[in-house]
This record gives structure tokens, sequence and C-alpha cells, in this order.
């Protein structure tokens, strides 16, 4: 199956193409210039790369989050406007999952830590059990050192906030192996479009965790 990823959870987004697993294409950028700016242009490029056209492609997977709010949002509605254009099924990924099957060699639990604001992380605790990635926690926002006190063991920590942590049980990568990987939500969502967990474009949405600032600006005026 031939599937086109897109990654836009954080300013390191990108793009990748799949054929069954063979990785194709992968493009990151990692650029304070907007996914709005980027996000197609990079489509076009990796299509033009492999030589592929738009009808060539057999599904979408995008990363729906936890993480930039606008960055989402753009990702999502890119994923829905090629769906409904190219007449293909999405696969949502979320970021975390993704971030997480980036080290499937990783002997230790893998935490994946993201920046989030009002000094919080996103974070989420797996184990890999052979080829089975099992998440252990639900995906949480909380403060950084709440995050480290939640580490009991020796634990692998990935991700753009893996350093905020501080903790004598944290493991990091080196810092360019943190960023999400456009490659890996390409590959979790391969898998799950061929075991049939499909989105319809009108259901897709985002995974915030939290509300967004303008929601709670919307719910104070509600309340007061």
């Amino acid at each position: 199956m031939r599937v086109l990823a897109l990654e836009t959870s954080t300013l390191a987004g990108g793009v990748a193409l799949v054929d069954g697993e063979r990785l194709v294409a992968e493009y990151v950028l990692d650029v304070s210039v907007t996914h709005s700016e980027r996000l197609l242009a990079a489509v076009d490029r990796v299509l033009a790369d492999a030589r592929w056209a738009p009808r060539d492609l057999e599904g979408l997977a995008v990363s729906i989050g936890p993480g930039s709010f606008t960055g989402l949002r753009i990702g999502v509605s890119t994923a829905k406007g090629l769906a409904w254009a190219l007449g293909v099924p999405i696969a949502a990924v979320p970021t975390l999952d993704a971030m997480a099957a980036a080290v499937p060699w990783a002997a230790l639990p893998v935490c994946t830590v993201l920046q989030a604001r009002r000094d919080e992380v996103y974070a989420c605790l797996y184990r890999h059990d052979g080829d089975e990635l099992r998440r252990e926690w639900d995906y949480l926002a909380l403060p950084p050192a709440e995050l480290g006190a939640r580490l009991t063991e020796p634990t692998l920590l990935v991700g753009d906030a893996a350093g905020a942590v501080d903790s004598p049980h944290a493991r990091r990568l080196p810092p360019p192996r943190r960023v999400p990987s456009p490659a890996c939500v390409a590959i979790l969502g391969r898998e799950r479009l061929a075991l049939g967990e499909r989105v319809g474009a009108a259901e897709l949405t985002p995974l915030y965790v939290r509300p967004s600032q303008a929601e709670l600006r919307r719910r104070a005026a509600t309340l007061g």
C-alpha cells in the first residue's frame, strides 16, 4: 500500500512516503516557517522525487497529536482535503505513539516527551514487547517535575522536552534523534490502514489532551 504521511505536531515537521514496508522518502524541516507555508510544497516535492502522481496514493496517515495546536490543525485540515480530493482513507496516528515506535530496539521503557504550554509537557510511557508496542499510561499533560517523579526505573526519554525532565532514571537520545518522525507516522499509519482502522475525513480531529488557550478563555467568559 502506498501511503503519504504528514507530521506537523512540532516545528520539526515533514512528510514521508511508504510503499508497503519500504520507506520511499522522508522530508523533515526544523525552521521557523509555518506548516501552512511549507506542507503542501513538501508533499509536492517528495511525490515528484519519488516519481509518484497523487493518484498513485492509496492512503494517508496523519499525526494527530498531542502537540502544537496550530500545527495539528494544519496537518489534519490538509489530510482532510487530500482525502476528499483523492478518495483515499486516512489513518489517525497519535504523535507520542509514533515517537515511541522510532526506537523499537530499546530494551528500556520509552517515555515520549513533547513541549506543551504553561510550563507543561505532553508525555506517555511505552514498553516494547517483541514486535508489539504497549502503551502503559494515558496521554498526559503535566509539569516536567511531576513527570520526573513518575519515573521509577531507568527509562529512555524521547522528544524535544526530554532535557526538561530531571530524574536519576532518565536516559536520553541525542537531540537530533528526539523529533517526531514522519516515517514512523507513515509506517504506523500503513499498519492501521491494513487492519481496517480508518477514519473518515469528516470525523478526523486532533488529539489535544488539554484545552487550547482560546477554549480556556471561552470557558472563563462563560463562568464570568
